[in-house]
């Protein structure tokens, strides 16, 4: 499969996979309503519960990349001290016909990257200092292309939007096991205490199943679409095995954001569960193309 029909075929996935979150969402709601509120319309708490979920993710997605920047501690990257950094940004956008990303910096010692912005014509791309510290040109510049396949493929507005829906379902399964034994309603059907345990039980793990199933499918994607960006992809490849060979490259980040970081900043073994695919696939991946 061609990489253009891949990235189609992803955002495709895509948008089935965030139908589902929005699903398990409307079930939780429908049941804590029949436990907390039984003598409601069963659509109207659907319809308040649905409002409020999409208030919450509307205010997340446009506030999103502000906040993201915020939590890490980033720093706006000024040209006369970033120079190198502007001038390999700026030739990837010209060659890839995009809009120029405003650059930060965020310092640390292990080399990382994200990018943020719900689309080209706002992204940002952040940049640890360690990054630009230890890697050559070519490796950085197959790392700036890798987050700019980020923006160009939508995968942050997709990836925001996941996690404020999953961010909802968290709290909502949260109020529902701690509350469901001493605050139901009397006249609560019996079927709602099974289904609301079952509910708050799997629901943020079934969502949050789904989002790192989009998160590692898309870094894949970002790594193919940023080596045909630069042509090179042993510049990306040859940063990830640098990433892999750090003694210490466990980063002080909020596991919030760890899904948006160029390589895991937590290094976890590569499980169901992880954020990210094993870098000796992605390396592999990068010399097979």
């Amino acid at each position: 499969m061609m990489l253009e029909d891949q990235i189609k075929w992803n955002k495709r996935k895509s948008y089935v996979l965030l139908f589902i979150v929005p699903l398990i969402l409307l079930g939780l709601i429908f049941v804590f309503g029949r436990l907390y509120v039984p003598r409601a319309s069963p659509f109207l708490i659907l319809a308040i519960g649905s409002g409020i979920s999409v208030i919450y993710v509307l205010f997340s997605y446009f506030k999103s990349d502000e906040m993201i920047l915020e939590v890490v501690g980033a720093r706006e990257a000024t040209e006369g001290e970033f120079g190198q950094l502007h001038d390999l940004m700026e030739g990837l956008t010209i060659s890839s016909g995009m809009p120029k990303p405003d650059l930060y910096v965020q310092e640390d010692d292990r080399i990382n990257a994200f990018a943020t912005g719900r689309k080209p014509e706002d992204g940002k791309v952040c940049v640890t200092t360690g990054a630009m510290e230890k890697l050559d040109k070519d490796e950085l510049e197959g790392v700036l292309a890798h987050e700019l396949s980020h923006i160009k493929n939508q995968d942050i507005m997709f990836m925001t939007v996941a996690v404020a829906l999953i961010g909802v379902i968290s709290i909502l399964s949260e109020l529902l096991l701690h509350s469901m034994f001493f605050g139901a309603d009397d006249e609560a059907p019996p079927w709602a205490m099974a289904a609301g345990l079952v509910l708050a039980i799997l629901a943020p793990i079934s969502a949050r199943m789904v989002q790192l199933a989009m998160s590692r499918k898309r870094e894949y994607l970002a790594d193919a679409s940023g080596a045909e960006m630069t042509r090179y992809p042993e510049g990306l490849a040859s940063a990830l095995e640098k990433i892999q060979s750090q003694k210490n490259s466990k980063m002080d980040v909020n596991k919030a954001v760890s899904h948006l970081y160029f390589s895991n900043p937590f290094k976890d073994k590569a499980s169901l569960f992880s954020t990210h695919p094993p870098l000796d696939e992605r390396v592999k991946r990068l010399r097979n193309m």
